[in-house]
């Protein structure tokens, strides 16, 4: 029997585990595919972001040169927040100069590093709980399968054996949604640390260069 006949002839315990399972795998394949595409794009978008901005002769042409190649806007908007820092009488503008840097700096790339993360803790709950869930409707179908076998008289090997591997799909069918989903998160992981490594660093270099302009009188 397949998971599906398992759906269709199982109780509603077993329907339900089912559905959550196919339920799960579908979304973590959607955001595997998601993040795939977007975590490589944005890869190749951050190393020639920041290669632009240090070729390019001033601030004016560095903008354009990153808006052109940045398309998550992961290193533009750090551009944005260094020049447009809190004006007003607020306490967001109060303070020494490199310390609103250092803010603005920061709420940015945190904007950006959530973009990168949506999705992981998707993956993170489907892999962990996918083979529980899975086990769940081995259980109930192993423990109705008893009691029907129970019920009709003399149990043999025979008779055992059907039931039983038919239960024990849900945890296959367990493992099968799960293996994807931490396989996937720990590499968008690896990805995502790389990312974060590269914009941090930067955030850095930058809060320097505008420090240094601000310091010698320039926009």
């Amino acid at each position: 029997m397949s998971l599906f006949g398992l759906m269709t002839q199982g109780g509603l315990v077993s329907q339900g585990v089912a559905l959550l399972l196919l339920a799960m795998s579908v979304a973590s394949w959607v955001v595997i595919v998601w993040k795939a595409w977007l975590l490589q794009r944005a890869t190749g978008d951050v190393a020639r972001s920041t290669a632009a901005f240090w070729q390019a002769a001033s601030l004016e042409q560095a903008h354009q040169r990153v808006a052109a190649f940045d398309r998550e806007q992961l290193v533009l908007q750090l551009m944005v927040a260094a020049t447009n820092l809190p004006q007003g009488a607020t306490l967001a503008s109060q303070g020494d100069r490199s310390q609103q840097l250092t803010r603005v700096l920061r709420d940015a790339l945190h904007a950006g590093l959530n973009r990168l993360q949506f999705g992981q803790v998707l993956l993170a709950t489907v892999g962990s709980t996918a083979p529980f869930v899975g086990l769940l409707g081995t259980v109930w179908g192993i423990y109705h399968a008893l009691v029907g076998m129970a019920g009709a008289g003399q149990i043999t090997i025979d008779k055992v054996s059907g039931p039983v591997g038919e239960a024990l799909i849900m945890t296959a069918a367990g493992l099968a949604v799960a293996i994807p989903a931490v396989l996937a998160y720990n590499v968008f992981g690896r990805a995502i640390g790389r990312i974060e490594a590269d914009l941090e660093g930067f955030a850095r270099d930058l809060r320097e260069l505008f420090s240094h302009l601000r310091q010698n009188g320039s926009p």
